[in-house]
């Protein structure tokens, strides 16, 4: 039965439902013989998540392989295939190649203090990071294509100074969001609204520090709010501070400020706030992020202060052996169209029962995902049917997503 819902408190019942419906489906399994594994790792992407198994790393020098495979029914059937006002997973009712991802990696210490990662991909998750050209934000970068298959290219160098100074030149992953551009480190498959809305690269410069052990810091100067766009020549700048506050509780927040637009004017720049907390005991993990943005439109666009904003909440619970289910449900309020491209209100939960498998150095994950979106508003809605008028799809406020992935990874140790 296809559950239809209009309101937050409808979404709650889904999530609660569809959370049972995990949990009975691993208690009717016999569950398997097998040794058990450590629940999987959330990590602000700044860090490296490859191989998160490995305590004590057995060489500097890292090198690995993933692909990411999916199916997604969507119950509207849209004539296009495609989800609307989304970035990764874009692709429905269709066989999906999502990612293909291939990289080296070496890390720096105080015996080898320079470093670098490489990293080349393709899939239908790539093509969705091109911007389109607007009067607004400028065109892409020349050859965006080319260089969105580049998801890092950069060298780090240790300095000596204090706990360690970090410095990071090229491109490399954001230090913004919580949910990773790569599934395998996420607890859902899909990504969240707030993620896809956030940068999952930069281009630039970086500099982390490290005062004791709870609190580290970093300030960056990049390129623009997406790495592939190409509004001005000014620079952009970031900042993340991040607390342990405790063995179980992490606070982080991340600010970001510069010129997106075509007129680089500071009353036309885009301030934007990420904060997260996570929280975690055992076999659970509980983090709630919230973003807020804005920024004044150039005149040629109307010249408005615009804004957006959203939250969303994960909750992360890993059962016996290699079974886990998660649960993410998430607002995004974005009522001038600036970052999904349509004025509109969107509310979203989704369900996700996961097995893993580990064979050697490669780790195979199954995920089945079931989320419900609602998008309301003057713009909102999702594709649905066929066309209502001559290159026009239809669009429904809601609709219904069933997916089946695979997760493959291969990582050195």
């Amino acid at each position: 039965m296809i559950v239809r819902a209009g309101t937050i408190v409808d979404l709650l019942k889904i999530s609660a439902l569809s959370t049972v419906i995990c949990i009975l489906a691993w208690r009717a399994d016999v569950l398997t013989a097998g040794a058990e594994q450590p629940p999987p790792v959330s990590i602000p992407q700044t860090e490296s998540k490859a191989d998160q198994r490995d305590e004590e790393p057995r060489s500097l020098w890292h090198y690995g392989l993933y692909l990411d495979l999916s199916y997604a029914v969507d119950f509207n059937f849209p004539e296009n295939h495609l989800w609307r006002s989304k970035v990764t997973t874009q692709r429905v009712n269709d066989p999906n190649i999502n990612m293909a991802l291939a990289y080296v990696r070496k890390d720096a210490n105080e015996a080898s203090r320079w470093g670098m990662e490489l990293a080349l991909q393709t899939g239908r998750d790539v093509t969705g990071e091109v911007p389109n050209a607007s009067l607004r934000f400028g065109d892409p970068y020349p050859n965006a294509d080319t260089f969105s298959h580049f998801s890092r290219a950069n060298v780090s160098y240790l300095a000596p100074v204090g706990t360690g100074l970090t410095l990071t030149a090229g491109l490399f992953n954001s230090f913004i969001g919580y949910d990773s551009f790569y599934a395998k480190d996420n607890f859902n498959y899909t990504r969240s609204y707030l993620a896809d809305n956030s940068p999952y690269f930069m281009f630039g410069v970086a500099a982390q520090y490290q005062f004791g052990e709870a609190v580290k810091t970093a300030f960056y100067v990049i390129n623009r709010y997406n790495f592939l766009s190409y509004p001005n020549n000014l620079p952009s700048y970031g900042t993340q501070v991040k607390w342990n506050a405790s063995s179980q509780l992490t606070v982080i927040q991340n600010l970001y400020y510069g010129p997106d637009q075509s007129n680089t004017q500071m009353k036309y720049w885009r301030f934007f706030s990420d904060s997260i907390l996570e929280w975690k005991r055992h076999a659970f993990t509980v983090a709630l992020a919230y973003d807020i943005g804005t920024e004044q439109s150039i005149p040629e666009a109307g010249g408005r202060q615009a804004f957006w904003t959203g939250g969303a909440i994960w909750g992360h619970w890993q059962l016996a052996r290699p079974w886990a289910v998660a649960v993410r449900p998430e607002l995004y309020y974005d009522p001038d169209g600036t970052l999904t491209g349509a004025k509109q209100f969107i509310k979203a939960v989704t369900t996700t029962l996961e097995y893993r498998w580990y064979y050697a150095w490669t780790t195979t994950i199954f995920r089945l995902e079931y989320r419900f979106d609602n998008s309301t508003g003057p713009q909102g809605g999702f594709y649905t049917g066929g066309q209502i008028a001559p290159g026009v799809i239809g669009l429904t406020p809601s609709q219904n997503l069933l997916f089946f992935s695979a997760l493959w990874s291969f990582d050195s140790r």
